[in-house]
């Protein structure tokens, strides 16, 4: 039902902020054609800047053959900008209720075939696509901003979106350079975001009860855990902590700790279901 991911070339982009503007970028320097509408004339500038410094920064690290700014069309009408489109990537502004109606009108317009991810970072699809005509092709498409530098995309559907959808879209950001993560449930904020979410509560914490400053925090994290998170990963820079036991001596012995009153947050309770999926990755 869906294209080759690899014959995709033309891409729409729905929307002009930051997150919009960046996939666009992303997208022109992996070589597609792109169509991004802007629903207000207005937007046009800002969208310029921002591509103008993403494509700074995407030359600097080496463009896909064929890559050019040429290959950008900008339109203020929706049907026009969605003309030929073999892809959708949506990212309008935050809001339940924009959302839905766009949903709305792509179902109408845009053939079934066609896959439509958003951007958003804290809407549910399941509520996304509620009014939409053919909801199984859409999911969420999460990025990490920038989107033209980072690589994450978060995937999901909603209740009414076909598994083969959710395939597709993974094998497609792969394609397009991205490094996608297919996740097994529906939840609010993804997984990087309420990771990301957790250490910021941290954070505030530490400030407002004096224990440390925003500078000192930010001094520890891009020193310790960040660089370190680059190369392993939290849960693997635990399991290589404890040697050969790895991750299960790691449970067994450090475990009780998690109890301990030194956080703010409430830890889960480790089981042993819990232990045996966090030992068998």
């Amino acid at each position: 039902m869906y294209p080759d991911p690899n014959k995709i070339t033309r891409i729409a982009s729905i929307g002009g902020g930051p997150i919009g503007s960046g996939w666009t970028a992303h997208f022109l320097a992996r070589g597609y054609d792109v169509t991004c509408y802007l629903h207000d004339p207005v937007e046009l500038a800002a969208f310029l800047t921002i591509l103008d410094t993403a494509w700074k920064s995407l030359t600097a690290l080496g463009l896909a053959p064929g890559a050019s700014l040429d290959r950008l069309t900008v339109s203020h009408d929706l049907a026009e900008a969605l003309e030929g489109a073999q892809f959708i990537q949506e990212s309008a502004p935050e809001s339940l209720k924009m959302k839905q109606a766009l949903y709305k009108t792509l179902g109408e317009i845009v053939p079934r075939e066609v896959v439509i991810g958003s951007s958003t970072s804290g809407l549910m699809m399941s509520d996304i696509q509620v009014d939409c005509a053919t909801p199984e092709r859409t999911v969420i498409a999460h990025p990490f901003n920038p989107p033209y530098l980072l690589p994450l995309v978060e995937i999901v559907g909603g209740k009414k979106t076909d598994p083969a959808a959710v395939e597709w879209a993974g094998r497609f950001y792969e394609v397009a350079g991205k490094a996608p993560l297919l996740m097994k449930k529906e939840i609010p904020g993804f997984v990087a975001t309420r990771l990301q979410e957790a250490l910021w509560r941290e954070a505030l914490h530490m400030v407002a009860n004096g224990e440390a400053t925003p500078e000192d925090i930010d001094i520890a994290l891009m020193n310790g855990p960040a660089p370190r998170m680059v190369a392993q990963g939290q849960c693997m820079a635990f399991h290589v902590a404890c040697g050969a036991g790895g991750m299960a001596t790691n449970l067994d012995q450090f475990g009780p700790a998690l109890k301990l009153p030194w956080t703010r947050l409430e830890a889960p309770e480790l089981t042993q279901e819990l232990r045996d999926r966090m030992v068998d990755g």
